[in-house]
């Protein structure tokens, strides 16, 4: 049975604290976010010379409690810049004003909006002839700080030193509050580790805080007084200045130390996942969770019911000790999942396997749904990995290590073989839908069948539409997509149904999955409730092709020399561009992918800019010859699915070919559900030779096999229809 992760602990909880540093460090995340770039020395000299007299007046003679005021977003990124740097704040303050002003404790975001919107009304007051925000063409960060004086030359370095802050912090799980509970903790034993080392080593150190101990660094700073008050009240004052606490440029020789520090003090890997502590480490992480949230993390796909989000998380395994056993040689580690993906199987000899300190062994990028990971101690049968003999196993469950403060669980595999497990929070991921071939079916949503005939007393079957089931990255049927064809009826030993229009070939989507026929189970009837149709309308003169959307979108294809796209919504305030290739977030930098234009030009990326975030944002990426498609929360899926079918659509106009394997009508064998599910477990670094444990859009082609898009079978049943039927349809 597994047990928590052991080691030395103090005084961990809220109350070791004078403030609650899970809160703060929500909401420092949130500031950080939104906050302006490229500060320079006019928001320097703004606040130097115009907030901080402003506080402290506001604050009362001698430092009373801090005002409910929340300076301009500038001058506030400068103050606490300054606060960071708590000696030099402290020093500053008590040589200009005669004691330490605070920051206000604001710990929520509707307190937050009062203080600023009454520092609003006493800043018009105190300085009507200078604006409270100012504009993004205002703030001069391009101004050499060299030509301030040497108090603003200083300023200037400390806020160009967490110039990357706002990114360091980008992955998404740190925004978690499980994180920030496992983070107050693991600070705390920070402080307690920096004591130990001013007692017991003699020479200079540095210690490198990992991320999550310096985000909670960061909030504890950011309001001076409690910060200064507990530093004093934990003893830990004196001995931060003696050690010192790098961050930014740091070396390994620093970093090693602190990790031997660590371990030797708390018997535990101090690099735990998502407590990266080098900025290689960091970007790596970042990399992996690549995607932006949006600032309200609001998941727009909820109203349908048939669609499951997906959850990930960055996932270690550390081993620590050895063996001396008869057979080490032959025996070997096999990590495994609990659930999905039975295909992976990551192996680890015993030879050799000696480890005195802690040893991380694994790291991988797991969903939620994989349950855990089960570690299994076999034996070799023929000198391979492929054939052996299982001897044990331990197991970890990601709902126990969620219920564990470190987010951590230790188990033994022999006598002295130790391991153990962590796991940053699972955050909920883009989703993974594509789209594979099924039957055509008729105007009621019907597959046309001998099957139905008779289940209708022969009644024909009126109507013919091309059909795509959407599966979801675990295999399940969540859509069904059709796409308006022919008119007429078929009756058995008759076939006549003619194609329709251009502009009458509508496209719809509806929610829900198959209801199969019970003698059967490959005929039935496609969900009745449809949540969103396209229309298109095309326009010879012009040479383009205009698309309306039921959800409000208008996608207009041009098709000169160069094919553009242009998406617009009247309802959205956002702007959206539709891009060729994988952009931004989803780009590929490898040769093969740069040299390689026809398979660059399948990816279309919907970037989106908001006043949430700073720069594009890449919200959507679909690979309109593969159907496939991954968007964010934020996201309607029924717009996402539009989206590709219409593009597909639209690109085998232009190319009078199917490109995209439309004209295929019969059910595809898709792989066994379990047994390498779609963006279940992907490796770091992306270097995996298995495309299957990197992110699909790397190799989508070889991800997404089981969507046979290239051969279009040339006989199909009579109840399908004839085939030059579909291909007047698509191809005129």
């Amino acid at each position: 049975m597994s047990s928590s992760a052991s080691g030395a602990r103090g005084k961990e909880g809220p109350g070791a604290f004078s403030v609650d540093l899970a809160a703060a460090a929500r909401r420092l995340l949130a500031f950080l976010r939104a906050a302006p770039t490229g500060v320079g020395p006019r928001s320097v000299r703004r606040y130097e010379e115009l907030w901080l007299p402003l506080a402290a007046a506001e604050s009362g003679a001698g430092g009373g409690e801090a005002a409910m005021l929340l300076p301009p977003p500038d001058v506030q990124l400068v103050w606490l810049c300054h606060c960071f740097h708590h000696e030099s704040y402290s020093a500053y303050c008590l040589s200009r004003f005669g004691y330490l002003i605070d920051r206000p404790s604001i710990l929520d975001a509707e307190n937050e909006e009062y203080a600023e919107d009454r520092c609003r009304d006493v800043w018009a007051v105190h300085y009507p002839s200078e604006p409270f925000d100012l504009h993004s063409n205002e703030i001069d960060g391009n101004v050499d700080g060299n030509a301030c004086d040497n108090a603003s030359g200083e300023l200037m370095e400390m806020v160009r030193q967490y110039a990357g802050l706002a990114a360091h912090f980008a992955s998404p799980f740190v925004r978690e509050a499980v994180y920030h509970v496992a983070a107050r903790q693991r600070y705390m034993r920070f402080l307690e580790l920096i004591k130990k080392v001013v007692g017991t080593i003699q020479e200079q150190v540095r210690l490198v805080p990992s991320l999550d101990i310096l985000l909670m660094w960061l909030a504890h700073q950011s309001f001076p007084v409690s910060y200064a008050k507990d530093m004093v009240a934990l003893a830990v004052m004196d001995s931060v200045a003696k050690v010192g606490v790098a961050y930014g440029e740091v070396v390994n020789e620093e970093v090693e130390s602190t990790r031997a520090l660590w371990e030797d003090a708390y018997d535990e890997p101090y690099d735990m996942a998502g407590s990266e502590v080098d900025a290689a480490a960091v970007r790596a992480a970042r990399e992996a969770f690549y995607w932006t949230p949006a600032a309200s993390e609001e998941d727009v796909n909820r109203l349908y019911k048939s669609l499951q989000p997906r959850f990930m998380m960055e996932v270690y395994v550390f081993l620590k000790g050895g063996t001396d056993k008869e057979h080490i040689n032959k025996e070997f580690l096999r990590l495994r999942t609990q659930r999905c993906h039975r295909s992976l199987k990551l192996n680890k000899s015993m030879a050799n396997l000696s480890c005195k300190n802690w040893q991380k062994t694994w790291h991988l990028y797991c969903e939620f749904a994989t349950r855990g990971l089960i570690i299994e101690l076999r034996r070799t049968t023929s000198g391979c990995f492929r054939n052996s003999k299982f001897l044990k196993n331990i197991s970890f469950s990601w709902s126990d290590m969620l219920h564990e403060k470190a987010l951590a669980l230790t188990d033994e595999i022999e006598v002295r073989l130790r391991a153990m497990a962590s796991i940053t929070p699972p955050v909920q991921a883009p989703y993974l839908l594509k789209c594979v071939p099924d039957r055509v079916t008729d105007d009621g949503g019907a597959m046309i069948s001998d099957v139905i005939l008779r289940m209708r007393n022969y009644r024909p079957q009126e109507g013919r539409w091309l059909t795509r089931t959407v599966l979801d990255h675990g295999g399940r049927e969540c859509f069904v997509i059709r796409m308006r064809i022919g008119r007429g009826i078929w009756r058995r030993g008759a076939e006549t149904p003619t194609a329709v229009k251009w502009e009458d070939r509508s496209i719809e989507v509806r929610e829900g999955s198959w209801s199969y026929v019970a003698s059967t189970s490959s005929v039935g009837y496609a969900p009745e409730k449809v949540v969103g149709t396209a229309m298109a309308m095309k326009d010879q003169q012009e040479n383009k092709v205009v698309w309306n959307l039921s959800t409000g979108d208008i996608l207009t294809v041009r098709m000169g020399d160069e094919l553009s796209f242009q998406l617009k919504n009247e309802n959205l305030e956002e702007e959206a561009r539709l891009l060729v290739g994988r952009r931004l977030s989803y780009r590929v930098n490898t040769d093969r992918a740069l040299g390689n234009h026809n398979e660059e030009e399948q990816y279309l990326t919907l970037v989106r800019k908001s006043r949430d975030h700073h720069g594009d944002r890449a919200t959507v990426l679909l690979n309109w010859k593969l159907l496939a498609v991954e968007f964010l929360p934020e996201e309607d899926a029924v717009f996402v699915l539009l989206l590709c079918m219409v593009i597909a659509r639209t690109m085998t106009e232009i190319r009078r070919e199917d490109v995209s394997g439309l004209l295929v009508r019969r059910r595809i064998g898709e792989a066994r559900v379990g047994q390498r599910d779609w963006g279940s477990v992907i490796l770091p670094d992306f270097l995996s030779p298995d495309p299957n444990l990197q992110p699909w859009y790397r190799n989508a082609a070889q991800v997404l096999t089981s969507q046979e898009t290239g051969a279009i079978l040339t006989k199909y049943s009579p109840a399908d229809g004839k085939d030059l039927l579909y291909r007047q349809a698509l191809i005129p």
